[in-house]
């Protein structure tokens, strides 16, 4: 069985750390360069960069942050925010990024997954989908905009869609437990991996070390994404991989 990857989630506004409750009502908590380099310490697997409000700004994602960021931290980056043209992920992985994640952009114009796909390959594309549950259409549905705009898509048939087109992996965000610290959305990862045959990463909920637990006993995602229990100090890595050897879960 491959490793259960921990990572945590840097999700920056104009050069700082900052985080939220379903999206909204955003919070200073540090400086990225910092805050990245603390999470190596701690002994994070990857750690994924969103610039959260550059598609919504329409400006592309700040690369000399990135640049800096990648300068002090040698685990795998993913960076995505913003990203229009395959040359705006080229300037990102020259910058230092290992993969690039793509969300709004990709759902307006799919065939940029792909046009990314082959000039990089498929393992430096990472699809990221925010969902909601829609009760009235009994589905997860798909939001884009940083969580801004609802739009009449599917998010596990837009999976599917995301993976034929080249995305190697996906970053699955549930809007309904993001900042709730009431656990992951195990219906929907349970839902999508048994969809897609890529990598999963699962976002939103995590509150308490059985959390992590729970997502991997119950479902076969690959990584747990997690970004307040690590930025306010509620949780660390290292506590987050001890709980999950003990429930003889395999972590690296």
């Amino acid at each position: 069985m491959l490793a259960k990857r921990i990572v945590p989630c840097l999700d920056v506004d104009h050069g700082r750390v900052k985080k939220g409750v379903n999206f909204v009502d955003l919070t200073d908590v540090g400086d990225p360069t910092e805050i990245a380099a603390a999470y190596e310490a701690q002994g994070a697997d990857e750690l994924v960069f969103l610039d959260i409000t550059a598609t919504n700004e329409k400006r592309s994602a700040m690369v000399d942050t990135i640049r800096k960021v990648a300068s002090q931290v040698f685990m795998p980056l993913t960076v995505g925010g913003g990203i229009k043209t395959v040359d705006d992920m080229q300037a990102l992985l020259k910058a230092g990024a290992d993969k690039v994640s793509l969300n709004s952009s990709a759902v307006r114009e799919p065939e940029l997954i792909t046009a990314g796909a082959e000039k990089f390959g498929s393992q430096c594309m990472v699809v990221a989908i925010d969902t909601r549950w829609q009760a009235d259409q009994n589905r997860f549905q798909v939001v884009v905009n940083g969580g801004r705009e609802p739009v009449d898509l599917d998010a596990v048939e837009w999976a599917k869609t995301a993976v034929a087109k080249g995305a190697g992996e996906l970053l699955v965000t549930s809007m309904d437990k993001d900042g709730t610290k009431s656990g992951f959305d195990l219906k929907l990862y349970q839902t999508l991996t048994a969809a897609v045959d890529v990598p999963i990463i699962a976002s939103g909920g995590c509150g308490a070390l059985d959390d992590f637990v729970d997502l991997f006993q119950d479902t076969t995602v690959d990584a747990a994404l997690a970004a307040s229990v690590f930025h306010f100090g509620e949780l660390t890595i290292a506590d987050v991989k001890q709980r999950l050897r003990e429930a003889e879960v395999t972590v690296r």
